[in-house]
C-alpha cells in the first residue's frame, strides 16, 4: 500500500510523492527526484532532519547527538530512517531549492461559478482542464492567480480541501478599486480560463492532537474554511472554536457552511465579532483577542491558527505574550490587500 506524503520548505513551496510500504523516506524522496540534503545515511550526522506534523510514523535508529530526547517528542525526524506508515506531512527548516527540487505546477483552469457572498466578498470557483493532473495542496496553502486581461497576479488561499474533481474555490475581497476586484464585478463569466500555480505557503494544518482554536480576520476566513473543510471529511476528536471577525456585520459570509461544521464535529463553537458595528448589531463587538478566555488555556495546551490582515496577526500574537500561555502554539498566516 503506498501512502501520500508531503514535503513543506521554509521557501513556501510543498511537494507531493508517494511512498511504498516499509519503504525509507529518503529513498522515496531521492526516487521521485527530491534530493534532501544528507551525509551519512545512517542516523548519526542529523544532516537530513526535518519534523513531522501529520501523520504516523517510526525510526529506525537516531543516534543522541542528532536528535535529542526533546527533539524527538517535538516530531523531529531524520529522513534516512524514517517509515511511514500512513499519509503524512514533514516540514525542512531550508529552501526547497536545496533539493533541486521543482517548483509549484502551472496550471490553468475554468472559471465555474462566481456568486457575491457579503457585501464586499465573492467566491470564485474554478474547475482544472481535464487533463490536469490532480491537484495536491494541504489546508491552508494558496494558490497565486493571473486574472485574465492583465499581466497582474493575485494570491488567494484554498476554501476547499483537495479533492479528485479538482474543483478549487477561493474566497476574494471585493475592493473599491482593484484589478482582481474590477475583474469579478465587470468582466468574470463563467468560462472564463485563468492561470494559475499551486500549491504555495508554510501556513497549512498540523498532526492534531490538541484543542484547536482558529482565528480568521475578513477572508482570512477562506485557508480555515479549507481546514475545517479537511476536518469534517476526515474526522476530529479534539474541540474546535472558530472566530470570525470582519469590520462590518454585511462582511460577514458563508454562515450557513459555518453552521453546517457543527454537524459534523462534534464539539465545534463559532464565534462572530464586529469591529466597527451598527447600532444593530447584537453580537460581539471590538477586536477578536478581546473575546478570548486565557483561563482555559492556563492549564491546557491549545493549537491556534491565524489568518488575516497584518494588524489582526500583531494584536492577537501581542495578547498571546501579554498572557505569557506558552501552552498556545501559534500559526499564523498573514496577508495584505493589494489596492491595484
Amino acid at each position: 500500500m503506498n501512502h501520500k506524503v508531503a514535503f513543506s520548505f521554509a521557501d513556501g513551496k510543498t511537494l507531493f510523492f508517494p511512498v511504498q510500504a516499509n519503504e525509507i523516506l529518503l529513498d522515496a524522496a531521492l526516487r521521485n527526484g527530491i534530493k534532501i540534503p544528507l551525509d551519512c545515511r545512517e542516523g548519526v550526522c542529523g544532516t537530513c532532519q526535518g519534523r513531522c506534523e501529520s501523520g504516523d510514523y517510526s525510526q529506525d535508529y537516531v543516534d543522541e547527538e542528532a536528535l535529542s530526547s526533546l527533539d524527538l517528542q517535538q516530531r523531529k525526524m531524520l529522513t534516512c530512517q524514517t517509515r511511514v506508515k500512513s499519509d503524512a506531512a514533514f516540514y525542512f527548516d531550508f529552501a526547497s531549492s536545496l533539493c533541486n527540487a521543482a517548483g509549484p505546477g502551472q496550471l490553468s483552469g475554468t472559471v465555474s461559478q462566481v456568486t457575491q457572498v457579503s457585501a464586499s466578498t465573492a467566491i470564485l470557483h474554478l474547475v482544472l482542464d481535464p487533463d490536469a493532473p490532480l491537484l495536491d495542496f494541504l489546508p491552508g496553502q494558496y494558490a497565486r492567480l493571473l486574472i485574465p486581461g492583465t499581466s497582474s497576479k493575485r494570491s488567494y488561499s484554498f476554501a476547499n480541501r483537495p479533492g479528485a474533481s479538482n474543483q478549487l474555490q477561493f474566497l476574494i475581497r471585493l475592493l473599491p478599486d482593484g484589478a482582481m476586484s474590477n475583474y469579478i464585478r465587470q468582466r468574470c463569466q463563467v468560462g472564463d480560463r485563468i492561470e494559475l500555480e499551486a500549491p504555495l505557503g508554510a501556513f497549512y494544518l498540523r498532526h492534531i492532537t490538541r484543542p484547536l482554536v482558529l482565528v480568521a480576520g475578513g477572508t482570512g476566513l477562506s485557508a480555515l474554511l479549507g481546514m475545517l473543510d479537511e476536518m469534517a471529511e476526515r474526522g476530529c476528536d479534539q474541540p474546535v472554536h472558530l472566530y470570525y471577525g470582519v469590520r462590518d456585520a454585511a462582511d460577514l459570509c458563508e454562515a450557513a457552511r459555518i453552521q453546517a461544521y457543527a454537524e459534523r464535529l462534534p464539539g465545534f463553537r463559532y464565534t462572530e465579532v464586529v469591529s466597527e458595528p451598527t447600532p444593530a448589531w447584537t453580537g460581539k463587538r471590538g477586536y477578536i483577542a478581546e473575546h478570548f478566555d486565557a483561563s482555559q488555556w492556563r492549564d491546557s495546551a491549545a493549537d491556534m491558527y491565524v489568518c488575516g490582515p497584518p494588524p489582526m496577526v500583531e494584536s492577537i500574537k501581542t495578547w498571546l505574550a501579554a498572557q505569557s500561555l506558552e501552552n498556545v502554539q501559534l500559526y499564523y498566516e498573514k496577508f495584505t490587500e493589494s489596492n491595484v
